[in-house]
């Protein structure tokens, strides 16, 4: 498919070139239509670029996109990339389904930072998704498969001083619970924010993680992503035992990295468009206002 037609002047205006995600799009259609197969290689970056008519800046990322999606393998700067031999679900884009987050959180924050200025915002019960997300993109950091040059996230999470809906004891009120979830929320956030901090010496990242807390349980889980993505899931509560102190406590809890997670792109249509605005507004409304300062400690 050549490109050009698509950016010819109409009207005596040039349309914009395509974007990385448009780029994206495309050749996860052909391969999805099976006009690029398996083991076989795509052009040259430059020749993507000259096809598409944007910066080879933006191949690269379209190509992350693919590969973080397990339809591209051998993406690197050097050599065409090649598509896989054997292509996984689709976890973003025209026609992907909803995915656990456990499966479909990781490969969106790792095309997040292809960008050169990554930027995070979650909402969540103990940020164990969030971290769990982060392992591939440090890990292609490290590899120098990725440069970003700053990366902000903000991270909002439940306040040590407030009483949990969730997860809480079936039929009675037991600080044991609470005790757990508050190690876990403090675990979590050490470890992310220790892992991201250390791209400042090691690779000379400019990083800022900040934690705020927030009065209330939340109810869903919320990722914002470089401000053009919102992942969205519920925290559906199930009845279940939970060993405590050697003692099985019959219990409401939630299984976070099960929770099915809806994609939605600024972009993609105004429902998508509108809901990621207002997803931020609503998430920087909460960041502004009653949420306080966090300690991650006992």
């Amino acid at each position: 498919m050549s490109v050009g037609p698509e950016h010819a002047a109409v009207n005596g205006r040039r349309k914009p070139p395509a974007t990385y995600r448009q780029v994206a799009d495309e050749l996860r259609a052909r391969i999805r239509a099976g006009r690029l197969r398996p083991g076989e290689r795509l052009p040259t970056q430059a020749r993507l670029a000259d096809e598409f008519g944007v910066e080879r800046a933006a191949v690269r990322q379209a190509l992350r996109i693919l590969r973080s999606e397990r339809l591209l393998a051998d993406v690197s700067k050097g050599t065409p990339a090649t598509v896989a031999q054997h292509t996984g679900p689709a976890f973003a884009g025209p026609g992907a389904s909803p995915q656990p987050t456990l499966v479909g959180l990781g490969p969106r924050v790792t095309a997040a930072f292809g960008a050169r200025h990554v930027q995070i915002d979650a909402l969540c019960l103990t940020a164990v998704s969030l971290t769990l997300a982060m392992g591939e993109p440090l890990r292609q950091i490290h590899a120098g498969r990725s440069n970003p040059a700053k990366v902000d996230v903000r991270v909002l999470l439940p306040s040590r001083d407030i009483d949990l809906a969730f997860p809480t004891r079936v039929g009675a009120a037991d600080a044991r619970l609470k005790r757990n979830w508050l190690a876990q929320r403090n675990a979590q956030g050490q470890v992310l924010r220790h892992n991201l901090l250390a791209l400042r010496s090691t690779h000379g990242i400019d990083v800022h993680v900040t934690f705020r807390a927030l009065p209330f349980t939340p109810p869903i889980k919320l990722y914002l992503l470089n401000g053009g993505e919102a992942l969205f899931a519920y925290y559906t509560l199930a009845r279940r035992d939970e060993q405590i102190d050697q003692e099985y406590l019959e219990t409401y809890g939630v299984q976070g990295t099960r929770s099915v997670l809806f994609p939605f792109e600024q972009g993609r249509g105004l429902r998508e468009t509108t809901f990621v605005e207002q997803s931020h507004l609503w998430f920087d409304s909460l960041w502004n206002t009653i949420s306080s300062d966090l300690t991650l400690t006992p």
